[in-house]
Formats: structure tokens, sequence, C-alpha cells
């Protein structure tokens, strides 16, 4: 059996791109041969894939989608395959993974009349439709419930091809892979004092996850808290910006930025707190990482996996509309209350036992290599 990956760019430190690489290798694990199409790909490269570079000219974001789009179809006519994966939205898809949110709500909430005359729009319209529209062929594997409700207001999608899956966390996450120590340890490495708070916020797209809420939370706390704590942002993004911003804030001192890192597992087991107060997000991976590390959270309700924070318990969740005030009470309170934190922590661990937040490539693996029927 020979299935076909689509992902435009793959770079190692992205939550879809960590799903993807879980689900080809699941994929590749159970037998099958795995090809993967992208217009660029970042890091190691796994010698069971056959890895595809597809050719885009472009300067623009929609016109290099359009050409790869365009170019791999011709290269599945002449070398066909059994299934067609795709991990961005376009034509001619057999599954459609939808780690994203429904781009026409998005642009009903949030854009005006003349942005739909632009060729951008059109583009990714046209593409969203494909994949979602009423008879369509794709079969839609989601993350949240959430999601589906937007793209059947949008396109009348039918039940039937909606499949909702768990969530899928590395099981090297878990707080009890980690070896006895390894808190301690990590700061030492690092130089974190042991009696230092230290606040985590990860995720690449610094606009969308909200980091500028954060270094305003941050910057919110009394200058005592502030003065034994840091504000550690990890992901791939320009942080000049944000830079200026604590700067401007008077917290430039404490508040550090890295690209993507190999040791964010190791980085959790560290921290005290992750914030992630984003402004969209379709589920939110680093939420489940999180507890699945036993670190406590403070996030947002728009985060499609939000609601997972509230179950286990292990942190806060900021309603919508967001109000800044609402993150610096949740901030300062996760800061000061020791005991809070401490029971958070306790059952986030808890969650993590109990609950399935880690079969998500073997799900997905069932639907694509043994789900036949509904691919007829």
């Amino acid at each position: 059996m020979i299935i076909a990956f689509c992902l435009f760019k793959y770079f190692p430190f992205g939550g879809l791109q960590r799903d993807f690489l879980r689900i080809a290798t699941t994929v590749a694990e159970r037998g099958a041969k795995v090809r993967i199409y992208v217009l660029s790909w970042q890091g190691e490269r796994p010698d069971n894939f056959d890895i595809v570079t597809v050719p885009a000219t472009s300067s623009t974001n929609h016109g290099k989608n359009k050409e790869y789009y365009q170019w791999v179809q011709q290269h599945l006519a002449q070398h066909p395959v059994d299934r067609i994966m795709g991990f961005n939205k376009m034509p001619g898809l057999d599954v459609y993974y939808a780690a994203d949110v429904c781009y026409a709500e998005k642009v009903a909430k949030e854009k005006g009349f003349f942005y739909k005359l632009t060729p951008r729009y059109r583009h990714f319209a046209a593409f969203e439709e494909a994949v979602f529209r009423k008879g369509a062929k794709t079969e839609l594997l989601m993350l949240t419930d959430r999601q589906i409700s937007d793209f059947k207001k949008h396109y009348g999608t039918e039940d039937a091809r909606f499949h909702i899956l768990p969530p899928g966390i590395y099981p090297d996450r878990k707080y009890s892979a980690h070896p006895p120590g390894c808190r301690e340890q990590f700061r030492r490495e690092n130089n974190i004092a042991a009696g230092e708070l230290l606040i985590l916020q990860v995720g690449s797209d610094f606009s969308r996850k909200g980091v500028d809420r954060s270094i305003r939370a941050f910057a919110a706390l009394s200058a005592t808290v502030k003065s034994n704590a840091r504000l550690v942002v990890v992901g791939q993004d320009k942080p000049g910006k944000y830079e200026a911003l604590a700067e401007k804030l008077g917290v430039k001192g404490q508040v550090w930025f890295y690209a993507g890192r190999n040791d964010v597992s190791q980085l959790m087991m560290a921290a005290d707190v992750l914030i992630h107060p984003a402004y969209q997000e379709a589920a939110g991976i680093v939420l489940l990482e999180a507890i699945a590390a036993g670190l406590p959270v403070l996030t947002t309700e728009v985060c499609g996996y939000a609601h997972y924070i509230q179950k286990a318990q292990c942190g806060e969740v900021i309603a919508e509309p967001f109000q800044q005030a609402a993150l610096d009470a949740a901030l300062l309170k996760a800061a000061t209350d020791d005991a809070q934190r401490t029971q958070w922590a306790e059952n986030a661990r808890h969650y993590a036992d109990t609950k399935d937040i880690y079969s998500l490539p073997e799900k997905v693996a069932d639907i694509i290599m043994n789900e036949c029927h509904i691919f007829q």
C-alpha cells in the first residue's frame, strides 16, 4: 500500500508538523510505503520516507500553494498511490487532517468586503471549499467539535464524513518518562535557581499565540514576584517587536526568547506554569503536552483543546471576550499561590495517567489503512 502525504512545509517544532510526523511514522511502521510531498523540509529526513520536494517559484504563499497542488497532481497521475492524505487544504484529497480553523468563519468574523476581492482570499476559499463542500469525497479528521460546527455552517458538510480524533501526545512527553531529579538537573544546567518562578510559553507564530498578552501579564506582576521570575518563550518566529514590548514594559531582562528547541519536554518538567493566551488556535497540542508533563496551564477559551484544562482541573481558562486583566489575575494567582499550583500539577499528572491523550496516530492509521469502505 502506498500512502501520499501532502504538507506544504515541514519543520521540527510546529504542532501540525509533529502530528504529521507521528502519523506518517505509524503508517510506515504498519508496512505501507510513505511518499511525502513538501515545498520545504527542515531537519532530519527519516530513511523510511520518500520525500519529494515540489518546485514553486511564486512570490506569494497562495501562489506557491497553487503551484504545489498542480505539480503534485501531475506527479500523482504518473506515479499513482492508494490514498492521498493532506495536512493543508487542497482539492483531490482522500483524507484531510484538520489542524486549522475554518477559513470562511475567520474571514466572516475578521475581514471586510474588499478582502474578498483579493487573489489570496479566492485561493484559500476555493481550496477550503474543495475539501469541505457537500458532496466532496474527502474524509475529515477533526480535533474538536467546534471545528465541525463552523464547517457545517459554511459548507453543509455531511456528518458521516467527520471523524473526531483523540489527542496524540508523544509518550516521552509524559512526566513519568523522565528520571527522578530531572527538574533540578535541568535548572542547574540552565542557570535557573531552584526557587525561581519559570513561566513558559511554547509555540511558533508569536502573534497568533498571544505572546504580547503573556508579556503584558508578566509585566503586571508585582515587583517582588518579578524579581524572582522569568518568562521563557520558545518558538520559530521573529522576536523583535516582542522584545521591544518587553523593554517598553520594563521586563526585557526577564523575558527570554529561544528558537525551536529539542528539549521542550525537559523544559516543561523544569517550568512552574505554561501560559498560552492564543488569539486563535484550532486545537493547541502544547496544552496536552503540558498536562502530560504535570505542568499547570493558563490558556484562552478560543483554543480547541482548552476544555482539557478544565476537565483535568489543572489551570485556568480565560473566557471570551478576552480581557487582559483576567489573564493578569490568573498569572498572579499561579505565581503566588504555591498550594494551588501544586494541586494543579497533581491533577494534571492524574489526568495524564487515566485518560487517552496519546492514541491519535494509531487512530488515523486505522482510518486511512483499514477502513477502506469509507473511500468507496
